[in-house]
């Protein structure tokens, strides 16, 4: 059996995890930024400016470039970050995301949270 804290560290490996304050340069050379989080905690913290906004619970469908319900074509080596909350479901969807060929998916350390403080602009 593994623990939900070994699952995390395996999804973590195989990341290029983006650092807050990196974010807006990784935008700026091209990185997609995907919003995981609610409805509700947008309504409540903000908009994460230039993201777009899946729920995570479609994600994988969304992104996967052999999905047929995918809403965006991602270049082979372009780089897209995923934010939820505090950087821990945005890491295990991110490792999805690689398995099913997405291979720049990452996240940001700390997600939204990490974020607050800083200015992002998606430019």
């Amino acid at each position: 059996m593994t623990t939900i804290d070994e699952l995390l560290a395996a999804a973590r490996a195989g990341l290029d995890r983006v650092q807050p304050q990196d974010l807006e340069r990784a935008i700026a050379d091209g990185a997609l930024l995907i919003d995981l989080r609610p409805v509700e905690e947008r309504e409540r913290d903000g908009d994460l400016t230039g993201a777009i906004i899946i729920d995570r619970n479609v994600l994988e469908w969304r992104l996967a470039p052999s999905s047929e319900w995918r809403i965006v074509d991602v270049e082979p080596d372009q780089r897209v970050i995923v934010v939820c909350t505090d950087g821990y479901q945005s890491s295990l969807a991110a490792a999805n995301l690689q398995k099913l060929g997405v291979k720049g998916a990452t996240d940001v350390v700390g997600g939204y949270r990490g974020l607050i403080g800083l200015e992002v602009e998606a430019g």
